[in-house]
């Protein structure tokens, strides 16, 4: 494989995995084993609509701020004076919807849905919201996040004459309450939700109503809001100024808001259990102009780049982030050292599958249809790169050496985060353990696989300062998960290979 020339103080690069073997990229390859862009995979995003004649499109318009977080499928559903009206598909919310979709979708209430397949198949039967014939009518469900327990659940009820359409765990939400005895759909999801284990935001739609909860942990964001007389829920607050909503507040763990024509009315499924809100949320999920917990996520990132400087000052020249998540925490960085922020990394925001003649020398050069070094500002300079995690570590090798090939002298890597060692299991798409590499090798390691002149991560106590949640001080780790991070998990963990629950912490 050939290789350009970069500068003579750069240590020589470890050989390097192919980028890929069909005709364009990403043909053929297993979305959680792209070579190239060795990232986290969003979760999912959900948003909904009571009471409002254009609910339909404010559902458009949110489910496009929430994009970041699935862009696998999409779907709206809407209940007109009782009739359903839906349409989903796959790909970008402005690719499966148009006008004409838009105007068929009738009525005051809607729950819409953005998907990355953490659990499930990639394929339009798996698509949300998930839409259901049951003894009052029709069910639609919306959700954001992973059960645990689905699997065994899913057993349960296939032994007891169930018959399931889809592989998606959010079905299993459905025959438990069809299952139920209670006629009230808020009495029925209670009751289901009482069953089920993980991390979720849900979103129920019926002829009249519309149910929005949360799991008793609090894991995933989940917010509510007000646009004149309507109702609006949202995976993120930025979701609310795409379509003029005021924020109201986050929806409480264990919390279940029900809607209907007799008003407004708060009830509880579950009582708070230890509160744990993904810390990877406001690391790298989560879009800079969103608000969970009334922490805003750009400031958040910008004081993880201050500590992060703080614990491993470089002295340098320049000092960059890797597109886009990290751009806040390279600033905050700079800020706190004086060195000066410039964009020597430009991301290709228009390649998608982009078709490429397999020759061996077009494919090395594919490398850089995703991401660019800005040559004029990192040559001859010495960078510190800012990137927020490192999964399996082909990532940062591979934008270390684009960096050098630029003509950078020294490539200092700083990690926004405390190194990802353990997969999660609430809905973020993550290898197994033994593929990621903090779980595997030293730091020294690391900064040796991925060719940098030094390599730091953010301490966690760093990382919990950085986000600011000292307002819960009686809280484990101020209310947040770290699993990923200290192998802490906040529920029971349902393993294939284990014949029952395993404690989801070592302690």
């Amino acid at each position: 494989m050939s290789h350009a020339k970069v500068n003579e103080t750069a240590r020589q690069a470890p050989e390097q995995p192919p980028l890929w073997t069909g005709r364009f990229y990403n043909e053929g390859v297993d979305h959680d084993h792209d070579l190239w862009m060795d990232k986290l995979k969003e979760e999912c995003g959900v948003f909904g609509v009571y009471g409002h004649s254009e609910a339909s499109h404010l559902a458009y318009y949110g489910l496009h701020a929430l994009q970041h977080r699935g862009q696998e499928s999409c779907g709206i559903c809407t209940s007109d004076v009782g009739n359903f009206h839906y349409h989903r598909g796959m790909g970008l919310v402005k690719e499966v919807f148009d006008n004409e979709f838009l105007q068929r979708l009738q009525g005051e209430n809607a729950i819409g849905h953005v998907r990355y397949s953490t659990s499930g198949e990639s394929k339009l039967a798996n698509a949300q919201p998930l839409v259901f014939k049951y003894k009052e009518g029709d069910l639609a469900i919306a959700t954001n996040g992973n059960l645990v327990n689905a699997k065994e659940l899913r057993h349960k009820l296939e032994r007891q004459g169930s018959i399931f359409q889809t592989s998606s765990d959010t079905e299993v939400v459905a025959h438990l309450i069809a299952r139920s005895q209670h006629e009230r759909i808020e009495d029925a999801v209670k009751e289901a939700l009482q069953e089920v284990k993980g991390a979720y935001a849900f979103l129920f739609l019926t002829k009249d109503k519309l149910v929005a909860a949360a799991d008793p942990h609090g894991l995933r964001p989940f917010v509510m809001g007000r646009l004149g007389d309507a109702y609006i829920f949202a995976s993120e607050t930025c979701a609310f100024d795409a379509v003029g909503a005021v924020y109201e507040r986050d929806i409480l763990p264990g919390e279940m808001i029900v809607l209907s024509q007799d008003g407004y009315r708060e009830d509880r499924f579950a009582q708070v259990e230890r509160r744990a809100t993904c810390a990877m949320e406001y690391i790298y999920f989560a879009r800079p102009d969103s608000d969970i917990d009334a922490i805003n996520i750009h400031s958040a990132r910008k004081r993880m780049g201050r500590q992060l400087a703080t614990e491993a000052f470089v002295d340098a020249d320049v000092v960059t982030g890797v597109p886009d998540s990290s751009i806040s925490a390279a600033i905050g960085f700079a800020e706190q050292t004086g060195i000066p922020y410039e964009l020597g990394l430009i991301k290709n925001r228009y390649t998608g599958r982009t078709f490429i003649q397999p020759s061996q020398e077009l494919r090395e050069q594919g490398v850089k249809m995703k991401l660019s070094a800005v040559r004029k500002v990192v040559e001859g300079k010495r960078v510190v790169m800012i990137d927020d995690s490192i999964v399996r570590g082909t990532t940062s090798l591979r934008i270390v050496n684009l960096l050098r090939e630029a003509g950078a002298t020294e490539v200092h890597v700083r990690i926004s985060s405390p190194p990802f060692m353990n997969p999660c299991y609430y809905g973020i798409d993550t290898p197994n353990r033994e593929e990621l590499i903090a779980a595997m090798k030293t730091v020294e390691e690391i900064r040796q696989k991925i060719n940098a002149d030094s390599l730091h991560f953010l301490s966690k106590e760093g990382l919990l300062q950085s986000i600011g949640r000292e307002h819960e001080p009686h809280e484990t780790k101020h209310g947040m998960c770290m699993a990923c991070f200290d192998h802490d998990y906040p529920t029971q963990l349902y393993l294939e290979k284990e014949q029952s629950p395993v404690s989801g912490s070592r302690s």
